[in-house]
């Protein structure tokens, strides 16, 4: 779904090809209370941060947590919504709210329970729906 994905760029009106690299605890790199994930679009590095407390937010609303290949997910759901929406300008980093992290993980979560990607490795991105 949102881990590897092609999209159009709002404002080149380019396919963009995006695919997720590497998931990191930012307290460990730049001292930051957020998971860091990476991506490479058209080659270049670009990193959505998710805050920490979206995932006790989350387990405090469904009772459920956010896993490692969710957040991945969520992070790709947002990164392709802000390029075909012309929002990304061209960043490297990408800093979102606790609600817009919800947003997207809830995006992502409904994406699955509807059937998107069925039969595919994206249904078990959830294992506890």
């Amino acid at each position: 779904m949102y881990a590897d994905f092609h999209c159009i760029d709002r404002w080149s009106g380019k396919e963009v090809h995006a695919m997720y690299q590497a998931l990191i605890v930012a307290i460990a790199t730049r001292h930051a209370d957020a998971v860091d994930i990476k991506f490479l679009v058209d080659g270049h590095p670009v990193w959505v941060a998710l805050p920490h407390p979206a995932w006790v937010e989350y387990n405090k609303r469904t009772g459920k947590v956010i896993t490692d290949p969710l957040a991945v997910e969520a992070a790709g759901h947002y990164l392709k919504q802000a390029i075909e929406q012309g929002e990304d300008g061209s960043r490297e980093m990408h800093t979102l709210t606790v609600a817009e992290s919800l947003r997207h993980v809830e995006a992502v979560v409904d994406e699955i329970r509807r059937g998107v990607g069925k039969g595919s490795k994206e249904e078990a991105v959830v294992t506890n729906l």
